[in-house]
């Protein structure tokens, strides 16, 4: 049986770094993910629970933010409590295994912290014919790979 799940979304608000009791760091949020969906109709977006522990909850609270794009990669898992009614429930949230950057600093429009700048990326986009020499023949026989 295979239980793995790969999602992009947006954070719906700042998450929040919590420790267990034994000292176990852990954060729990939702993103906002976008269906797909056809021409003419209405785009549809789901709200998915997720739960980070250890180092990935770490890493998601000290960079990401509400309305940041975030990338996981994790595993579906059920719980089943009851409620203050006495009735029983069922949650689903992805338990995220990795989480990644999806979109630029510039682009996710974040606020730089203290000393760091928004600086102009790395483009090669702006290289003129000048900057590059041709390679002779036979030269890659040099390459070690």
């Amino acid at each position: 049986m295979f239980n793995f799940v790969v999602l992009t979304g947006r954070l719906t608000a700042d998450p929040e770094l919590k420790t267990t009791p034994n000292g176990i760091s852990v954060t729990s949020f939702s993103i906002a993910v976008s269906r797909r969906y056809r021409s003419g109709e209405e785009p549809q977006t789901d709200f998915i629970n997720v739960v980070a522990w250890r180092q990935n909850a770490e890493f998601i609270t000290k960079y990401f933010k509400k309305g940041n794009m975030i990338g996981i990669e994790g595993s579906i898992q059920t719980r089943r409590y009851t409620d203050k009614n006495g009735n029983n429930r069922t949650a689903f949230e992805v338990v995220v295994n990795n989480a990644q950057f999806v979109e630029s600093k510039r682009d996710s429009n974040a606020v730089s912290a203290p000393g760091e700048e928004l600086g102009d990326a790395a483009s090669f986009s702006n290289a003129g014919e000048s900057d590059f020499s041709e390679i002779a023949d036979g030269a890659d026989e040099d390459l070690p790979f």
